[in-house]
């Protein structure tokens, strides 16, 4: 077992996890949101550390990052959790339910990256990556190649500050510049994640991903915010706009239309330099 980084001792042997925004308080034998952090006599445990569920080499625009070394590979590897609890989540599979874990140290993982020369490095995907943080710092710190992540940027400012100068690039999802969105649909704060962004692009590369969900956050006056705001602190930050399909919880919403994705599109770059 790994002891997790980023939590208090409480009363009666409960443990407040520092890590994220949620900063749950675990009792013991208790797990926080993310699934992933218990309580075992008192001391909060990172219980997927050392565990993967999924690997691929992937082209590096996939994560998406599409002003980062163009037409590399790059070795994707995720484990399970997550701490947000989306109703759209493509990979429910991993984020929300218990899927087959493999036990692989840092030393193999990036034994692993290393065995493939078109690769370029490891990116931390597929499910949430901050919340995985003892084994993706471990793997950051020791890697001789390129550490990606892939994250809703849901951490506290201590843990992501301490992470990122060993990060080389992130694509980081904004999912709506509407607080109750992310309250209702995603189980976390705006403000949080936008304070991961603009602390993150001062010292890596930064993409950003919009999911465009029709009737959610697909209007004309969202996107105009949040290009907006992305301008406000660097037009030069790639925006993906990604279009949604139906997944998880919203089964029952159409597939979104190009037409949407193209409109969106345009009133992005009236502010933008690059999206895609």
């Amino acid at each position: 077992m790994k002891e997790a980084l980023f939590y208090t001792l409480q009363e009666n042997n409960s443990v407040q996890c520092r890590l994220c925004p949620h900063e749950c308080t675990i009792s013991e034998g208790h797990i926080g949101i993310c699934r992933v952090r218990e309580n075992i006599d008192g001391k909060l445990i990172a219980q997927t550390y050392n565990k993967i569920s999924s690997f691929a080499m992937d082209p590096i625009e996939k994560k998406p990052l599409r002003r980062y070394k163009n037409g590399a590979y790059i070795l994707s590897v995720g484990t399970m959790g997550c701490n947000f609890t989306c109703d759209n989540c493509q990979n429910y599979h991993i984020s929300q339910k218990t899927p087959l874990l493999k036990e692989m140290t840092a030393q193999q993982l990036i034994a692993l990256s290393n065995e493939h020369e078109e690769s370029i490095g490891i990116a931390f995907t597929y499910n949430e990556p901050m919340i995985w943080y003892e084994y993706v710092y471990e793997v950051a710190q020791n890697n001789n190649k390129d550490t990606v992540l892939v994250t809703n940027g849901y951490i506290n400012k201590a843990p992501l500050e301490q992470l990122l100068p060993y990060i080389d690039a992130m694509n980081i999802d904004i999912k709506s510049m509407n607080p109750r969105f992310y309250q209702e649909v995603c189980g976390g704060t705006l403000d949080a994640v936008q304070n991961t962004i603009m602390i993150a692009q001062e010292k890596t590369h930064v993409e950003l991903t919009f999911l465009a969900i029709p009737g959610r956050n697909d209007t004309v006056d969202e996107m105009k915010a949040l290009s907006k705001w992305i301008a406000d602190i660097n037009k030069d930050i790639a925006l993906h706009i990604i279009p949604f399909r139906p997944m998880y919880q919203m089964t029952n919403v159409l597939p979104q239309s190009m037409y949407t994705i193209a409109k969106l599109k345009d009133i992005a770059r009236e502010e933008l330099q690059y999206v895609y």
